[in-house]
């Protein structure tokens, strides 16, 4: 098993390239078994998530072809997938499958929409919460789908094709949402979706659609409209750039101190992220190119963070700051609204001599003069990298263990931090 060793006290300086966002290519890579042409999708990052997924549409017949190298690409560009679900041979998502990664539930959508039947397994424990699919199945529901629960079991089916109707989530639903928007484009009829989740990668899924022939509108926003098309086609789509990872080095600058240009990088996709950095005394600056992000001998401010539903600060950032607010010169609070679990990086931080306290949902971090390299555990993806980020700056040398976390949904960790200066390095086991 993998691990990441690395030595504190280095500034960052240079240039980060931001991949395609994990949270975008994922529901993409699903919503290709809608068509039975070709779906080319661009800009997609290289990530364990991302090679599993293609494995899980395998089985469903689905192929997967990487687009091979373009003169004057870089190790860093994203690659191109030509994804075609010209048969489907298997409309059943067995347990071993949807167990590894619960956004492959999803497929139940486009295997519904199109086949008039799935199979899908429950995902299963998840470590950051239960995350239950009660409102996707719902949402289905809404469209007319007959669902049954049998062994662990979703079976879902429809006589005569699912129908347009509304869905009213009752709390906001990235996965809800991604699943109806699938669902509702090739059902009869006209649906409107009401709390819809309006995070960029919910957009991004509607913009692929849309160029794929469906009628989308309202994507971004808390309602939706979908009217339902006969048939959908083939195109050709880029993967926006992922803001978590723009957050995540960012937070890795701030914590280092030193100057990098996150290129490629969208201001507008993590708005709440950057206005927090910026409270922190950290200059964040917009640029053609990405956002430079800046902090030279200043010391960090503390802040007060509940984390929400976009547009609000992303649940995915939390473990980040809360490793950079370890650092603060005073006290910070950060309160997690969406997920119960999700403070498991908090004993890990403080073996590196962060002094962290929880109060149910809300934990408070006492800034200290220095953190001091550890062994570390990686509990899940963001909890690990918010380790790595605490090692940024801790005196001597933290070993990060349980690294494939990591590989889920960060691509060239280490190469990226190299380049900036830090003295990181992956140790094959």
């Amino acid at each position: 098993m993998d691990r990441i060793r690395i030595k504190g006290g280095r500034p960052l300086n240079g240039t980060i390239p931001i991949s395609g966002a994990k949270n975008a290519t994922l529901p993409l890579m699903i919503a290709s078994m809608l068509t039975n042409e070709t779906l080319v999708l661009e800009n997609v990052p290289r990530l364990a998530d991302v090679g599993l997924l293609q494995r899980i549409l395998g089985n469903h017949g689905v192929d997967v072809m990487v687009g091979g190298k373009r003169t004057g690409e870089t190790q860093y560009d994203g690659q191109t997938l030509h994804i075609s679900a010209a048969k489907i041979v298997d409309t059943t998502a067995p347990y071993e499958l949807v167990s590894k990664m619960r956004a492959s539930f999803w497929v139940i959508a486009p295997l519904l929409a199109r086949m008039g039947e799935a199979k899908v397994s429950m995902p299963g424990g998840c470590a950051i919460g239960t995350r239950p699919v009660d409102l996707l199945i719902m949402a289905l529901e809404k469209l007319g789908a007959d669902i049954e629960i049998e062994s662990g079991y979703v079976i879902a089916r429809t006589r005569k094709g699912l129908r347009g109707g509304e869905i009213v989530f009752p709390k906001v639903t990235v996965g809800g949402t991604h699943t109806a928007l699938m669902a509702a484009s090739l059902a009869n009829g006209t649906t409107v979706i009401e709390n819809a989740a309006r995070e960029p990668e919910i957009t991004d899924v509607a913009d692929c659609l849309n160029k794929m022939g469906a009628k989308i509108s309202g994507a971004g926003t808390s309602q939706i409209v979908i009217e339902g098309v006969a048939k959908l086609h083939g195109a050709r789509h880029a993967v926006l750039p992922d803001r978590i990872e723009t957050g995540t080095y960012a937070m890795a600058v701030a914590m280092a101190g030193g100057e990098v240009l996150l290129q490629n990088a969208r201001p507008e996709l993590l708005q709440a992220a950057l206005d927090v950095l910026a409270q922190t005394g950290t200059t964040v600056t917009p640029t053609n190119e990405g956002i430079r992000i800046a902090r030279n001998g200043a010391s960090l401010g503390p802040v007060n963070v509940t984390t929400a539903p976009f547009p609000g600060f992303p649940t995915d950032l939390q473990a980040q700051l809360m490793a950079l607010m370890t650092r603060a010169d005073g006290t910070s609070r950060i309160t997690e609204t969406i997920f119960e679990n999700r403070f498991m990086h908090v004993q890990e931080l403080a073996r590196l001599g962060a002094h962290i306290s929880l109060d149910g949902e809300t934990a408070t971090i006492e800034g200290v003069d220095r953190l001091r390299g550890a062994p570390v555990m990686a509990t899940d993806l963001r909890a690990s990298v918010s380790l790595v980020i605490a090692a940024l700056a801790a005196e001597g040398e933290t070993m990060v263990n349980r690294v494939y976390h990591l590989d889920r949904g960060f691509e060239r960790l280490e190469d990226k931090l190299a380049r900036c200066g830090a003295a990181i390095e992956r140790i094959n086991a």
